[in-house]
């Protein structure tokens, strides 16, 4: 079973700038599609960004030009870059994995944004 393990959450001020990271094991890391998506309260999970395995990258609206998705498949591990951060950016942060029907959720971390 695909294990992920989000990391490097907390509290920031608006405009500064966090870097979440995903492990992931017992995966052929490299083959697959990996992301991130976020959850507010009493909101909807969403999409964030993703990164397939050839390095092509796809970003919500609200995020481009603020983020940036990256991954090492050496580590097997994804990244999210988290610049000019905004109170409405805080959520619960959720790392995916994804390959034909395998469709797997880390346990999700914390982003607030607050003064």
């Amino acid at each position: 079973q695909v294990q992920l393990v989000e990391s490097g959450g907390g509290l920031v001020q608006p405009g500064g700038s966090l870097r979440l990271s995903c492990a992931a094991s017992k995966i052929i890391f490299s083959i697959y599609t990996m992301g991130w998506y976020r959850q507010a309260p009493g909101e909807q999970r969403e999409l964030v960004a993703t990164i397939t395995r050839g390095g092509s990258t796809n970003y919500a609206d609200s995020v481009k030009g603020r983020f940036t998705i990256s991954r090492d498949n050496a580590k097997n591990t994804v990244y999210l870059q988290m610049n000019s951060l905004k109170p409405e950016d805080t959520a619960v942060y959720y790392c995916n994995s994804r390959l034909g029907n395998s469709n797997d959720w880390g346990q999700g971390t914390q982003v607030t944004v607050s003064s």
